[in-house]
Order: structure tokens, then sequence, then C-alpha cells
């Protein structure tokens, strides 16, 4: 390891400086053989791109391969195993042997890996490699196995063990593994590290002799280099042999830890009571039924899971198994009032005032609890030997015909045991016991299994409410008042002694699933008083788009949906050539520069081997490619219409010959590469769903609430977040926000950088009052979601900054969306800066009669030390932007005659229409009719045509030509020749370099292409400015539908 690093640091490292970025577009292979079900995660993929990178590029490995998971409970181990084994498919290897301690993991990874009806299968329906379906199968042996099959055997530790020094018929043996090689796939891994464990008490042939588990493992692994062991386990002991074993063998670990600080996890609860036993175990029903009537109130299909847990025996569990159902079965309303009364706050008592105000009485929960928690509905478990319908019931808990509500156990429920909808654990003894160890009291065995079953109840059950939220993560922790805060909850009911409390939170903390207490912190933020008596909070508006299903009515060709469509595919030359090893140097020259290239449209090639060819991508099934194609009428049209591979080019390369004699071979191999690859182009350059362009106004005191309680972590990366403004001890970011009426909460424990922003905006007020009224600054308090134009995918912005005019005769409205961000998140979300840069150039508002007197605006990320003067341009272009469209009385533009006052005989007889240039460009771009007319300007006597109109040009790109602020005169496009033009184009390929915008003017030339028949294409349109300080903008390969040239400046009006 370099500088005396372990791997997993090294790794780390190599993370960190983008070393492993070449892997992280994972193959296709990898994410269309795995269940679609299941998205991958973040780290998870990271687990699998160091995989990939340690394989392919990591320069100190060792053979044979020997690597460590190292993944948090609940993380998704098998789902990565799942990953790992197609990914070693695709290299070679077809026989793996997965082996744990227990019988039960095994059945549950079997349905993970074979069952098809399983809710928990991993893989693609079908599985499929190179246009072939691979099964996935279960073996006893490697003898005679399909050698084009996953083929999988399943065994325990201690029977993988049997097997080999206790040889039967049919059994794999030592044999077996010599000619083969073999991918070893350990879960809980942890169990098999005997020997290691105990190697200081072991002589030298006493370790040679020892026939272990582990010495088991080792042996076989060891017969062949090709061999791979991967090991899967939330659990690496702190064990000096262990370390030395493993320092060079993990390759990733995520905790449990950054699992919960992820909002992968439930939050954990613990229930201190003085109860007794049986009351409180029927505290946990009547939480648990709350639970069911929140996520019944909201449409969430839920059933909670209570598990009762009894201290050392089975004759102790059964006992209070008999107790409970007797209890239920004489359950009277004076039992659930006792309840009630003993909790006088908290989330019993939250429990009650919902049932009351939900028409629950008393008689009706006592009649539903009786129903929901009856003898059929509870189950114990407490033996391997339990029956198999036991077994498949405790871990199908999720499944819809599973009723089962409570499990009593004493301790067969920890490892291997995956269940998301426990909601309440009961710890139904009194007693506590410590370790043995006579210095200092530690937790003893008993309690850390309770806080290792605690872990495993922690894994979060997936739930979505409205469109955007992620479903597999936590949602309300800024918002704990939300009645739906319960169902991401897991409570814990305990005795209320102190010092067990004290014992089991701190291995709560230890293990990651809980933070310290002191690291949680409960804030409260609410609208002030003076802002609450205003008028813009009771009349004004905020703009937010939809997220919306994308029906693709507009895709009518190839090119609506993809823009690069052309293919290269290189013949064989039968040609050889040498390269050196170490130096690139190539011995007989770069022979790919005596190539010819043939030109080719895909539909040109005979339909019978495109048909072929076709067939064998499973991606063009008709029915596949009507969702992405709606009016494509048959798989004919697709291969012969110009409109479809017509618009498709390919160019094929080869040793002139060989072109000159391309046979129909030849054009199948072509015709399948070119269908792959453009199959990977369409999937692709759709979505699921869009965000709309069109925003609605929504009434602020309505979707705004005056007050918000959440919790958060403090002592974080970010060690402001959680710190009031007002409290913070740098003198740079300390502000009391209650003195400022502009801010509209009263107070901000954001990040360092949302505190930045606040003082930006602190230094800037003097500035913005000079040209604006209503100013006013709101911190998004997870209340409201914008979405994406192009997949619909969520931002929620940090801040929105609303601002009107004054002095003006159309009070033009600003909302600006802003994102302070950190250093580290500059790359990964600038997606979202993007999409907040395009807003400004796209945004439509509608149901409103005066939609012209809202601007809405989506500024660059802030962060005070990279971006803040990209970010200062940006704003400052905004605001002090004297634009003609908002009705501001500069000299021109100052005796507008509104739309309503002219007289029709006047319109075009010497007074022509005002527009905004954004709204003319978005308007045509969209096949809309003229936008609406800012007002009418006189200019002459003579009447013009009604392609004409008036419009102001903002920026310096076009001087000295055009001004900055000019009022121009423009006339619509009519066709001919724009050679050396000075044009208003719109394209989705332009970025004003000025407005961020994707309309821009510019002189303007163009070179075309032709096609077949009177077709073409734009192969390079150029937009030049005058001014030399800005450069071209230069676009290749431009299709009529992506690019329209609006209007024709005609010349400067004075």
């Amino acid at each position: 390891m370099a500088n005396g690093q372990t791997l997993v640091e090294e790794l780390n490292v190599a993370s960190k400086l983008k070393v492993l970025e070449p892997h992280k577009k994972l193959p296709d292979y990898i994410v269309n053989n795995l269940s679609q079900r299941f998205s991958i995660r973040e780290y998870q993929r990271e687990a699998i791109v160091r995989l990939l990178y340690y394989l392919n590029d990591y320069p100190d490995k060792t053979l044979p391969i020997h690597l460590l998971f190292n993944m948090a409970t609940g993380s998704g181990k098998t789902f990565l195993m799942a990953s790992n084994i197609l990914y070693l498919y695709k290299l070679g290897y077809r026989n793996f042997i997965f082996f744990v301690n227990s019988t039960t993991i095994i059945k549950k990874t079997k349905a993970n890996f074979l069952d098809k009806s399983s809710p928990k299968y991993l893989f693609a329906e079908r599985v499929v490699f190179n246009d072939k379906e691979v099964q996935i199968q279960e073996v006893d042996n490697f003898e005679g196995v399909n050698q084009d099959s996953i083929n999988i055997l399943f065994t325990t530790i201690q029977g993988l063990h049997s097997r080999i020094w206790t040889p039967q018929e049919n059994a794999i043996t030592l044999e077996d593994f010599e000619n083969k090689k073999i991918v070893f796939l350990s879960d809980e891994a942890h169990h098999i590290n005997v020997l290691t464990r105990n190697l200081d008490r072991l002589s030298p042939v006493e370790q040679e002799e020892t026939k272990c588990w582990e010495k088991t493992v080792i042996d076989i692994f060891n017969v062949n280099p090709a061999n791979v062991l991967l090991e899967y386990t939330a659990t690496v002991e702190q064990h000096q042999n262990i370390f030395e074993k493993y320092k060079n063998k993990i390759v990733y670990q995520y905790t449990l830890k950054e699992f919960r600080e992820d909002k992968f996890s439930k939050d954990v609860q613990i229930m201190q009571s003085d109860l007794d036993l049986l009351e409180r175990a029927l505290q946990a029903v009547i939480l648990s039924q709350y639970r069911r009537k929140v996520a019944e109130k909201h449409k969430i299909q839920l059933k909670p899971v209570i598990l009762v847990k009894s201290q050392k025996t089975i004759a102790q569990s059964e006992k209070a198994e008999q107790k409970f159902k007797e209890m239920i079965k004489s359950l009277k309303v004076g039992d659930i009032k006792k309840i009630e009364k003993s909790n006088s706050n908290g989330i019993i008592k939250k429990a009650f005032t919902f049932f009351k105000d939900n028409g629950i009485t008393y008689e009706n929960l006592a009649r539903e609890i009786k129903s929901d928690f009856s003898e059929e509905k509870c189950i114990a478990i407490n033996s391997q030997a339990d029956s198999d319908e036991k077994q498949i019931k405790v871990n199908t808990l999720e499944a819809e015909h599973n009723e089962t509500r409570v499990i009593f156990t004493v301790n067969m429920l920890n490892e291997g045991w995956d269940v998301l909808n426990l909601f309440d654990i009961v710890r139904l003894y009194e007693s506590r016991d410590v370790s043995s160890r006579k210095v200092g009291r530690k937790a003893g065995g008993t309690t850390i299994s309770e806080a290792q079953l605690i872990g495993r109840g922690a894994r979060y059950y997936p739930f979505v409410t409205e469109k955007g939220q992620d479903r597999f993560k936590r949602k309300y922790d800024d918002d704990i008042n939300s009645e739906l805060r319960i169902l991401e909850e897991l409570h814990y009911h305990s005795l209320n002694d102190s010092r067990y409390i004290a014992e089991i939170k701190s291995e709560l903390v230890k293990s990651g699933i809980t933070p310290p207490d002191e690291k949680r912190k409960i804030i409260t933020v609410s609208i002030k008083d003076i802002i609450k008596n205003t008028k813009f909070w009771k009349n004004g508006l905020l703009f937010l788009n939809e997220q919306k299903e994308n029906t693709r009515e507009k895709v009518k060709r190839m090119h609506d949906l993809v823009f690069e469509t052309t293919f290269k595919h290189k013949l064989r030359t039968g040609k050889t050539k040498e390269t050196a090893v170490f130096d690139g140097v190539t011995v007989n020259g770069d022979q790919d520069q005596d190539l010819d290239k043939l030109p080719l449209k895909f539909n040109r090639i005979e339909k019978h081997i495109n048909r072929k060819a076709l067939d064998k991508v499973e991606f063009y099934r008709f029915s596949n490619l009507k969702q992405y194609f709606p009016s494509l009428k048959s798989i004919d049209e697709f291969l012969t219409s110009d409109d479809y591979l017509g618009e498709v080019d390919i160019e094929i390369y080869g040793l002139k010959d060989r072109l000159n004699n391309i046979d129909n071979h030849d054009k199948y191999e072509v015709a399948l590469d070119a269908f792959k690859e453009l199959a990977g182009k369409i999937e692709a350059s759709t979505t699921e769903y869009i965000g709309t362009k069109e925003f609605k106004g929504h009434s602020i005191c309505k979707i705004v609430e005056p007050s918000r309680i959440g919790e958060v972590l403090i002592g974080g990366d970010d060690k402001e977040y959680g710190i009031a403004m007002s409290q913070t001890t740098r003198d740079d970011l300390r502000l009391h926000l209650k003195d400022h009426d502009w801010y509209m909460y009263d107070e901000n424990y954001g990040t360092s950088e949302e505190k930045y922003f606040v003082q930006f905006v602190r230094h800037a007020m003097d500035e913005l009052k000079k040209k604006y009224t209503d100013i006013y600054l709101l911190r998004n308090e997870r209340v409201f979601k914008i979405y994406r134009f192009s997949d619909g995918k969520a931002v929620e912005p940090d801040f929105v900054l609303f601002l009107t005019e004054k002095d003006t005769k159309k009070a033009l409205s600003f909302q600006l969306f802003v994102e302070p961000k950190g250093q580290h998140l500059l790359k990964t979300d600038q997606w979202k800066e993007e999409f907040l840069k395009e807003i400004e150039g796209h945004f439509k508002i509608v149901d409103l009669f005066e939609s012209d007197k809202y601007r809405l605006v989506g500024l660059p990320f802030y962060n005070e030390v990279l971006k803040k003067q990209e970010f200062k341009e940006a704003f400052d272009r905004i605001i002090q932007s004297v634009d003609m469209d908002t009705g501001k009385s500069d000299l021109y533009f100052s005796d507008l005659i509104p739309d309503e006052d002219i007289k029709k005989t006047e319109k075009y007889d010497g007074y022509l229409p005002v527009f905004s240039l954004q709204a003319v460009a978005t308007a045509f771009s969209e096949e809309q009719k003229l936008p609406k007319v800012i007002g009418w300007k006189k200019v002459s006597k003579k009447k013009y045509d009604k392609d004409y109109f008036i419009a102001k040009v903002v920026g310096r790109s076009m001087e000295p030509t055009i001004a900055d602020g000019s009022p121009c005169l423009f006339r619509l496009e009519r066709g001919g020749s724009r050679n050396g033009k000075i044009v208003l184009v719109e394209s989705r390929q332009v970025s004003d370099p000025e407005t961020h915008q994707r309309y821009t003017i510019k002189r303007y030339s163009s070179e075309k292409k032709p096609l077949e028949g009177d077709r073409w294409i734009h192969s390079k349109i150029t937009l030049s400015p005058d001014n030399k300080e800005f450069k071209d903008i230069i676009l290749k390969d431009v299709s009529e539908d992506d690019f329209k040239v609006i209007a024709e400046f005609i010349q400067v009006l004075k």
C-alpha cells in the first residue's frame, strides 16, 4: 500500500481525486440486467465502481483477487452482490459459490437470486448478454453445468467445510476447483475468521493442520489464481489479526452512521416508561395502529409490525405471547384510556389527538385492535427448526397477503432478517446486564444484541406522497411536526431505567444508527408577525411549475428525440498492428490513415438485412418503440421511412477494395452495431417525466407554513449548519435577522454558504431599495419544489428573492431562485445550476390576466470563494437592467400607447408594436402566436407590414453596430439567404454569453450539407458578435427543427 495506507484509504483518495471517474458510468449489461424496481444508489454505484477500477486499473492488485465490502446493515449488500455477479459474468466467470453461516439467509438469498415471483428478486425478468438470454440456476456442483449460464451453488460455511472434508456422492470436492475459475461470495463474512481471530494461540503446526471453516475457504480459493473471493459484511472486528488480514482487501466502507446521515434509515426513538410489561406492549399496539391510520389517510399501503422480545428462554417468550393474546382478547376502553392518561405529551398524545381529529372513538379503536392483533395475526419464531411456513411469514412481512402484526422471539431475528415494516420493538423484561469487566461500566452482551436488533429494524419503509420524492429516503427531518413523520420512526419501548437507557443509547451511537443526544437539535423557524401583516404575505404569489408524464406527443421523427445520429463502423482489414507495450510506439505505422469512407443512409440497407439485425436487439420490440415514438405506425415504417432510419447516417471505414465489395454479412454487422448504439441514444434522450415550462401562481400565505419545527444534526462537515445566524461565533456571518424586515423567517440555521448569501443580500439592500419595493427573502424550508424541464427532476432552491419595481407604469415583479452551494457540491449539482439558468428564457406564467407583470430568474450557484463574482454579475444584470418590457421610463419608450388604447386603424400605420425579445423568441420557437404587446410606438407616417416590430437589445456583443440598450427595428423571418445578416435566433444548442438564454442576436453565416432528394441540413452555423471581445457561437449538424431564425435586424432606431 502507498505510504502505509490501507487499500480503502488509498481508494478513498483516488475517488476524491476523480481517478475512478472513467468507471462512473456503469456498463449497460449491469444496469439493464438488474431489477428496475431498485435504483442504484450513489454509495452502491461507488462500491461497484471500485471493483471495476481494482480489476482493471489498480496497479498493485494481487492474485487471486480477494476483496471485502464493509457496508452497513440494510444498505443493499445482496443487491451489490448481484451487480458484481453480472460484471464477473462479463469477464468470463460462470460458476459462483454463495456461502454464509445461516440456512435462513440462504433461503432469503435464493429468493433474491432465483425466484422471479419474489418482490425482492434482484435481477431483470430477462438477463441478456450480447443479445442472448442468460439463465441463473442453482447447482450442487460444477460438473456438466451449462457454461452459458450463471451457476450458483448455495451452502452454509459449515456445509462447505463438510462437503470438502467428508465427500459424498454428487457433492463438491477439492478436485472440482483445480481446473475451474470460481467466484466465492461470502455473506456475513466475519463468521469465517475463526482461524485469524485465534492465530496467536496456535503453533505453526496447529495452524497448518486446523481444518476450520476459514482454512477450508482459503484452501479451495487458492487452488486457482484466477479465482475471486468477494466478502460482504457490516461487521469488521476490531482485532489486530483481522486488521492485518484485511488491510489490503477492504475495497469500500459505508458505515451505519453514513447510511443514517444519508437518510436511508428510520429515525430511532427510545420510549422509556413506568408502565408494567403488558401496558408497555399495549402502548406499542396503539402507536402501531396510529401508524396504520396515518398511512391509510395518505393512501400509503402499510401494515406496521411489532416485535416483542423476551430476555433469555423460549418459555419466557411463550408466556409473553399467551399473556399478550389474553390482553388483546379482553381489551376494554378503560385500558386504552389508561395509556392515554400516562402520556401527557409526546407521540402518544399526538396519536390520540389524531384519533379524535379523524373521528376514531375509543370504542372504534378497541374494536380495530382486537381484530388487527388477533391471535392468528401473531407469530412466534424461536428456533431454526420452526416450520418453513413461519420462516416464510417472517421474511415476507411486507407482502400484502401477510397479515402478521406481532412477532414474539428471544434471539432468532438478528443476522439475515430483512424487514422494512418493523416500527416497534418491545423489550418485555426489566433486568439489565453489564460487562463482566471491572474497569469501567460497559453494556453487556444482551444490551449489545438489543442494539444490533434495533439496527436491523431501522431499515426505511419506502413511500412517497408527492411527485419528486425519493421513496427510499427520510423526508420529514425538517418538519418533525408532520403527521407523516411517524412513518419514518422506529420506537424502542423500554423500562424507565436511566442507567440502562444510557447503555443502550451508547451502543446505538457506537453502531452509528443514532446520533449522540448533544448532536441532535430541534429548531423552530417562524414567519415574522410584521411579515404576516403585509399585503405581500396576504396577496403575494410564488410561481412554481409542475412535473408531468412525458407523453412525447411532439416526437414525430428521429431528430425530434436524438440529435446526433451519425454512426461509424470500421470493417476488418485483415492487417496486423504491432504496438510496444510500455511506450505506445506502433511498429508498422498507423494503418487507419489508409482507410476510405463510405457514407450510407441507414434506411438504404436492404430491409430484410436491417430486420434481421433489428430482431437481435430486444429494445426494438414494437411496443417498446411506440413508447419513444408515439406516432410510429409499424416496424416497416421505422426501417424504411426518411423520418426514422432515414435520418440516421452510417459511415463505413475500410480499405477501398473492401468498400467496393461489401456483402450482405458486412451490412448485417454494420446494421447490428448501429442498432445497438442507436438504442442507447434513444434511451438516453428521453425521460419518463418532464417539468412544465408553465408556472402557476400559488398564494404565498397558503404554501408557506407560518411555523416549521425540524431536527438538525450539528457538528458535521459544515460547522455552521444548525447554528442560528444570530448566535454564530463568526463575526462575518452573524446577523440578527429579527431586526431585518426583508428576511421573512425569524432565524436562519443554514450552512455557511447560505449565511454568506444572506449577508450578500444585506449588503445589496441599499441599492435594491432605490429601484424596488416589496423586497423579501424566503428560505425554502422544504416547502416547495420546481422541476427540470428536460426530465422532471425535482429541485428545491434554497432561497427565493422577491422584488417589485417602483415608480413604473407597470410594476414588474421578480422572483429569483438562488442556491448557495458548498465547494464539494458544485460539480455534483451542476445540473441544478444549468436548470436554474434555463428558467429565465423559458418560463411562461399561466392562469393570470397580467402574466407579463412577472419575471422568473434562476441565478448561478452562490459560493463565497469560487463563484461570488459570477453570481454578482448575473445578479447585477437582473436588478440593474433597464429593460423596456418592464415599462421603465427611458426616453425612447416613455410614450408607449397601451394595446387597449390604440385604434385598430393606427396599428402598423405609423405605429409599431413593442415586444420583448425573450417573448418573441419563446413564442415563435414553440409555434405560438405573437406574444403580448408591451405597447405601441409612433415611428413615422408610413405603413408597415405586420411582420415588423420594435424590441430593445441588451448587451455589448453587437457593439458598435448595436449599442447596449438600443431600441431596434426587426422584421419576422421571411426566408431567403441570411448569410452576413444580423438575426434573432433560438436554439436548444445556444447559450448567449451575456444573457444565458437560448436566443441571441448575432451575425449569421452557415454551411449546408445535402441529403438525399431535396433535403439538407446545416453542417455548420456560425453566430458572430461584432464586438470581438466575445467569441463566435458555432453549431454543427443542426436540423431545422432544432434551430430557428426568428427575425432579421433592420436598424437601430433613434
